[in-house]
């Protein structure tokens, strides 16, 4: 499997690319080759979220669970869909939530590689999904390596806003060290939960706060 990634991020997690769930996630993802399966996001856009992310840029980090799983939307970057995709129900709501907090219009794109670029890394935990099958690659290994990733930015890095939504991403906190780092929870944007506690979180008003509070550039938001 071709990890494409910016170097820095290549250097940083050298040590991770030979551990035995790495070989097994490369394994697993060439059978689903081999038997024909639809796998998204495609391959060149499996580590997208650490090519438009450089590890030296790193400010927030936006958790996901696992990839959209219907044609067309998945471009490796947690919730974010590519141009003319129509922005799914939990992307509204965190437009809906943006709009609220900041004031920010909805935008007419899902793209969310502008963030990326500001460095709002946009993980999803599972980095690869079957067409239609949710949750198909949990258990081939991802999870490892994305702890790995969250922990080894929670221990290299100082002044990082983690923002989990929903009890999968907030069960990683475990991950994460509270004294170094600002860790925003809320219930997830999905449609099902948002009303408890999604809207009016004031998540990116409160990690533009601590950003500039570590003397770093805020991010902005608009699309």
């Amino acid at each position: 499997m071709e990890v494409k990634m910016e170097p820095s991020w290549k250097n940083a997690l050298s040590t991770l690319f030979d551990k035995p769930y790495f070989v097994q996630i490369a394994a697993h993802l060439k059978t689903e080759k081999a038997l024909k399966r639809i796998i998204y996001p495609k391959g060149s856009l499996i580590f997208n979220a650490f090519e438009q992310t450089p590890y030296d840029k790193v400010k927030v980090v936006i958790l996901g669970q696992d990839p959209y799983h219907n044609p067309g939307q998945a471009m490796g970057l947690s919730f974010s869909v590519p141009d003319g995709v129509k922005p799914p129900p939990s992307l509204m709501n965190i437009f809906k939530e943006l709009n609220k907090d900041i004031g920010m219009d909805i935008p007419k794109t899902g793209n969310l590689t502008p963030w990326a670029n500001q460095g709002v890394l946009l993980l999803n935990a599972v980095m690869t999904v079957r067409e239609n099958e949710p949750a198909s690659h949990s258990k081939i290994g991802w999870m490892e390596f994305t702890d790995n990733v969250i922990q080894h930015l929670s221990d290299q890095k100082e002044g990082l806003v983690f923002i989990l939504w929903g009890n999968f991403a907030i069960q990683k906190q475990i991950l994460i060290d509270a004294t170094k780092h600002k860790i925003l929870k809320a219930p997830h944007p999905s449609p099902l939960s948002a009303h408890n506690g999604f809207f009016g979180c004031k998540h990116f008003s409160q990690a533009n706060e601590y950003l500039v509070q570590q003397k770093m550039d805020p991010i902005d938001w608009k699309l």
